[in-house]
């Protein structure tokens, strides 16, 4: 079995395990952040394709005590990185992460692991310097409690770049955030689906996405094409079973508003970037399928009326930040408590960085999630509807 590291937004880390499990894959550790798992060798094509919730896939090269450099040197130089990368190939340490470690430079261990690296590259190769331009492998370390973890990217790109956003407008919220707060809020595909403040359509088109089976990452490549390892006819194999695997016929009711115009027509073009991919994706197996899109209207959240007896209301609303003041998001979210009334029977769903957010929404969340994801500290608060609730109120 291969061993593997997939990194999402701190907090996610059950969220991930979990959509890694339904993949097949078994789960053997997490740190903040790091979801550690093993799989087959389809697991190098398949991992990428498919998980909505993770940042990056990597490839767990070794894990070894490195109390010290000489350690650390001999540690990364004994691995045979000439079977991974070509020898056209610019190898880059992007990322070094030390934790209650002897060795706590960054910059020092970057350092040491990219000599260790290019040691090892020049000895198998016999000659003296490697590439500085051209494709880039990156590797990834994290030294904790004196233990290395010598990671190899394997995606490239983050995966939150599906490829249909092409502009977000302002903070717009990351696809692999958006497809975690689906997983917390537990929807379903037949549940009718609203988000009031759609900005760009990010939460409804990673709704379709799942909703249809669509695997997030067929619309582009990634980095385990510029290795030596890369075997196109494996990637052919995942991506045609992946199409296969894309349900049209699934009924799904999402839906998106914003009072900004602008939104709408961004949301509306997102949308059809990423499921014209999908079509000619069920094109190219001989399938003219046709997807449905989630409908978008500009609408104040103040005029909306639930369209169903239940469902899910699952939002990224304006924070401080974007409304340009702490009082204006607070009088935002306290004009928002009005939702609760008109979508009697729906469960509910707020991301913010506002930690006021309850006190003015004048509701308590029934469940709080913090998540971290890129620089931002957010945190998803989660009301859900309960039996015998006929006034709107959670508790």
């Amino acid at each position: 079995m291969i061993h593997f590291a997939a990194l999402c937004a701190v907090g996610a880390e059950k969220v991930l395990a979990n959509e890694l499990k339904q993949l097949g894959y078994a789960v053997s550790g997490n740190a903040p952040g790091r979801v550690m798992y093993t799989g087959d060798e389809d697991a190098l094509y398949r991992s990428n394709l498919w998980l909505r919730t993770a940042d990056r896939v990597y490839l767990s090269m070794a894990v070894f005590p490195a109390p010290d450099f000489d350690a650390l040197f001999e540690g990364v130089r004994t691995l045979p990185w000439e079977d991974y990368f070509p020898k056209n190939i610019r190898v880059v340490v992007d990322k070094v992460r030390s934790f209650r470690s002897s060795l706590s430079s960054e910059h020092s261990i970057q350092s040491i692991v990219h000599k260790a690296v290019y040691s090892r590259l020049g000895s198998a190769w016999r000659i003296s310097s490697l590439p500085e331009t051209g494709e880039t492998a990156a590797i990834r370390v994290y030294l904790e409690k004196d233990t290395a973890h010598i990671l190899l990217d394997l995606s490239g790109m983050p995966l939150h770049r599906r490829g249909y956003r092409t502009t977000g407008g302002e903070a717009p919220i990351r696809e692999t955030l958006a497809a975690i707060l689906l997983q917390l809020m537990f929807w379903k595909r037949k549940t009718p689906l609203h988000d009031p403040f759609c900005g760009s359509g990010t939460i409804p088109v990673e709704a379709a996405l799942y909703a249809y089976n669509i695997a997030p990452g067929l619309g582009r490549g990634f980095g385990i094409e510029h290795l030596a390892i890369y075997d196109r006819r494996k990637d052919e194999e995942a991506r045609a079973k992946a199409a296969a695997e894309i349900r049209p016929d699934c009924l799904a009711r999402i839906t998106g508003s914003d009072i900004d115009e602008e939104a709408i027509v961004r949301s509306k073009a997102n949308t059809e970037r990423a499921l014209v991919t999908a079509g000619r994706v069920l094109q190219s197996i001989g399938s003219d399928a046709k997807l449905p899109r989630p409908d978008f209207i500009r609408a104040d959240f103040a005029e909306l009326h639930a369209p169903y007896e239940a469902g899910m209301l699952i939002s990224n609303p304006p924070y401080g930040e974007r409304l340009g003041s702490e009082a204006e998001a607070a009088e935002l979210y306290r004009s928002m408590s009005a939702l609760i009334s008109a979508f009697p029977g729906w469960e509910m769903g707020f991301i913010t960085s506002n930690k006021e957010f309850e006190t003015a929404f004048g509701q308590r969340a029934e469940k709080k999630k913090e998540l971290k994801s890129g620089n931002l500290d957010t945190c998803f608060y989660q009301y859900r509807k309960r039996k015998g609730d006929s006034d709107g109120h959670h508790s």
